[in-house]
């Protein structure tokens, strides 16, 4: 047991109480015998470089480059993504994918290069491998993106896993983005940042290094190009970064790092260039579409902690209706279920559960229940009883059931890397459909538990079936959760074939969108924490999670104007959670005073119309890979000022968010990308690019929209109506706008509407002229016409 450990375990025995302290110090202790017996002793190693070129094989999309202690298999698929992999290694098997590898792209060959080198020439990129192993990403006009120097491996010399490092260089104007859900962000400056999936054992902050979802996916942004990487080995490891410099006048430049240090596992990586919608949608087409959310998810959701029955929960319920405050969903902690055992159900405080279920939905209210992988281990418990029959749970070398420390006390944990297990576990959901529940929300599961404060609740040497392939914990961490999203996703789909399942989760790793999305977990309450939550959410989505949120006002005791401006916030994020802290007990907006719920409702009330919007949104995130939420840069990465612009995001195409992330603020300064922008509070027009300072009283957040774009939006009676901007003279917009069919399978067509000034009108129309005449079947608003303009519209 190190001294970082004991140390995490000896704060458990004062801050969580001294009996689960001495568990967790037990469970400490037993997680270091079981890796020293169970892991192999690294002692010498063996460094190893790739060496120099002997020859190659040319296969289709590429080929194999052979050197004297190693060969690079290349590969460039029909999407246009690059793959190559070190020692042979090739996509599959892989859990980011989204099924089988791409096919290679039969028009892409190997064929020789300079200076004894080889490359491969394809559509969007040119990948030049060189004589002793540097890998360049070149633009089609030969601008390097990326250039990865020769790796280098650390092989113990009686056997076992390799290290290895991966350096590479970028230009000195590049930025990083990505590695999954990180509080320093959304541009990631110079520093460290682990691989490895934690609860950091404390409420997140900027700068906070530990991560719940953690992904060696980075999104590099440079005047020449966006590209994208993904390193596909699941085990731990460490990415240094530190950015490049511009020399002055004549000096020279220096280019940006990237130092990737893995402890085992194969070296293999894709790489994909292009716009940034390009990027992520090839992205999509390799690891997965999102999966699409009920219409009801992209409501207003608020979850309590600590409720204590289902009089707390109509109480809640109650609260909203009676002040006019728009709720979708109510989401349950552990505390219902009984002793915080899953599955099982307290029939004290939950006596009629369906009923309430029922009657909630009558509502237009759902219920959401926390799962977390934890199993108490007790004979007798029913999922206990049920997933040792399977065999399902994690045991260690010695083939002994391994033990944790969890919310129901010593818990056992199934292994979600086998598929058996993951069909036992799917069918537990079964159960929580028949309470009523309408979604699922996954806690505890990068795994860990209160007291495990960023250590893994597994040993390292703890066996996994991997689909077959067998291992230890140390390749199976972080896709633990994955495998626990794709079982819960899964059971739901097959109980109920006819709705699509609703599922978020704390942690998982590349491809988790293919199950649902995430949320930031414990955000720390301040000012910094709000600011944190955003950079959580954007890099979120640029790693290919779209739908993402926070916790508003984060788990401490909010002030009212802080609360106010984190539900601004949270209005405009995909996944739009309000939640009762631990200890504070504040959550509702009418705890905060009379201006703070006249302001909230409004909150609510805007969120509630742009929800055909939220829906449109949806659909093209699944169909094309593009976040809800946007970095200002987006439409122009090659805007210098708008890839440093943190504080403010695009919503989908046509709306730009400025929240107030500072205290005591009533104005705040607004970067605007190129072109027209109106506030829509005021429908006063500014001109971008431009630096501009626009009003954010108490009552609302700087919302802006693009001139041109058309926003769908739901109108007093319930329906649809479109709202258009008007676009500059001489100029046209458009806007995207797919119908909701209901939370079943069908996907709507997209439905394209473009605005143009005609003599003194602004006209909106369909593009593809369906329905004739102009193609509208809903009322159309036109705004920012502009006192005295003269303009009409139709």
């Amino acid at each position: 047991m190190d001294g970082r450990d004991l140390v995490r375990s000896v704060k458990a025995v004062g801050s969580r109480g001294a009996a689960r302290g001495l568990r967790t110090v037990r469970a400490a202790w037993r997680r270091e015998r079981a890796d020293a017996a169970g892991l192999p002793r690294r002692g010498a190693e063996r460094a190893r470089v790739p060496g120099p070129v002997l020859g190659v094989e040319p296969g289709p999309g590429g080929g194999v480059v052979r050197f004297t202690r190693s060969e690079l298999r290349v590969a460039v698929a029909v999407s246009g993504a690059v793959f190559w992999g070190w020692d042979g290694a090739a996509p599959e098997p892989s859990y980011a994918l989204a099924g089988r590898s791409p096919e290679p792209d039969p028009r892409a060959v190997l064929e020789p290069d300079k200076d004894g080198g080889w490359r491969v020439v394809a559509e969007r990129v040119t990948v030049v491998v060189s004589r002793h192993g540097a890998v360049e990403v070149r633009t089609p006009g030969g601008v390097i993106l990326r250039r990865d120097l020769p790796p280098r491996w650390w092989e113990p010399v009686g056997g076992g896993a390799a290290r290895w490092m991966q350096r590479s260089e970028v230009a000195a104007d590049a930025r990083f983005f990505g590695l999954g859900g990180r509080t320093a962000g959304p541009r990631l400056r110079d520093g460290s940042y682990r691989l490895w999936n934690s609860d950091p054992g404390r409420f997140l902050g900027p700068g906070d290094a530990p991560s719940s979802v953690t992904m060696p996916v980075q999104l590099v942004v440079a005047d020449a190009g966006t590209h994208l990487v993904f390193h596909d080995t699941t085990w731990d490891g460490r990415v240094t970064l530190r950015e490049g410099e511009e020399g002055a006048g004549s000096g020279h430049d220096r280019g940006g790092t990237s130092e990737l240090r893995m402890d085992g596992g194969p070296l293999r990586c894709w790489v994909m260039a292009g716009t940034p919608a390009r990027v992520l949608g090839a992205w999509a087409s390799l690891t997965g579409a999102a999966a699409l959310p009920p219409s009801w998810a992209l409501g207003h959701h608020h979850a309590g902690w600590g409720v204590v029955g289902e009089r707390e929960v109509r109480r809640i319920v109650a609260g909203h209706q009676e002040r006019g405050l728009a709720l979708d969903a109510v989401h349950l902690d552990g505390d219902h279920f009984e002793g915080h055992r899953g599955f099982t159900v307290d029939r004290e405080r939950f006596p009629k559960l369906p009923q309430l279920a029922e009657d909630l939905r009558r509502d237009g209210i759902r219920l959401v229940s926390v799962v977390e992988a934890a199993v108490k281990a007790e004979p007798g418990d029913p999922v206990f009883d049920g997933g040792a029959a399977k065999d399902a749970f994690v045991r260690d070398a010695a083939g002994r059931l391994v033990r944790g420390v969890a919310r129901p006390g010593e818990a056992v944990f199934p292994d979600f890397t086998c598929a058996r297990t993951r069909a036992w576990w799917g069918g537990l959901y079964e159960e929580r459909l028949q309470q009523g529940f309408a979604g699922f929300w996954h806690d505890m599961n990068e795994p860990t538990t209160f007291a495990a404060f960023g250590e893994p609740t597994l040993p390292r040497s703890a066996r996994h079936w991997l689909e077959g392939r067998g291992g230890d914990h140390r390749e199976a961490h972080n896709v633990y959760a994955l495998g626990m999203a794709r079982a819960g996703w899964e059971g739901v789909r097959e109980h109920v074939p006819r709705e699509r399942p609703f599922l978020f989760s704390r942690s998982g790793w590349a491809g988790m969108q293919r199950y649902g999305g995430t949320w930031s977990g414990g955000t720390a309450t301040g000012w910094p924490g709000l600011r944190a939550s955003l950079s959580l959410v954007l890099g979120m989505g640029l790693c290919g999670v779209p739908y993402a949120g926070v916790d508003v006002g984060g788990e401490g005791e909010a002030s009212p104007e802080l609360f106010l401006r984190w539900l601004q916030l949270g209005a405009h994020l995909p996944l739009f959670r309000t939640r009762a802290s631990p200890g504070a007990g504040r959550g509702e907006p009418w705890q905060f005073g009379e201006e703070v719920l006249e302001h909230a409702r409004g909150a609510l009330a805007e969120r509630r119309r742009l929800l055909p919007y939220f829906v449109t949104l949806a659909h093209l995130a699944r169909r094309t890979g593009a976040p809800y939420v946007r970095p200002l840069w987006w439409d122009a990465p090659e805007d210098r000022a708008l890839r440093d612009c943190e504080d403010a995001f695009l919503l989908g195409d046509c709306l730009l968010v400025a929240p107030v992330l500072d205290h005591g603020a009533d104005r705040r300064a607004v970067r605007l990308p190129r072109g027209r922008w109106y506030d829509t509070a005021t429908e006063e027009a500014y001109e971008g690019p431009a630096h501009v300072l626009v009003d954010a009283p108490l009552s609302r957040i700087p919302v802006l929209a693009r001139a041109g774009g058309v926003v769908p939006v739901r109108g007093a009676d319930g329906g649809t109506e479109w709202e258009a901007w008007a676009p500059a003279r001489g100029r046209s917009g458009s806007g995207l706008f797919v119908p909701d069919v209901g939370d079943g399978w069908e996907e709507p067509a997209i439905q394209r509407f473009v605005t143009r000034w005609e003599g003194r009108e602004v006209v909106v129309r369909r593009a593809d002229g369906a329905g004739g005449g102009s193609g509208l079947s809903c009322p159309v608003r036109v705004r920012g016409l502009g006192a005295g303009s003269g303009a009409g519209q139709t």
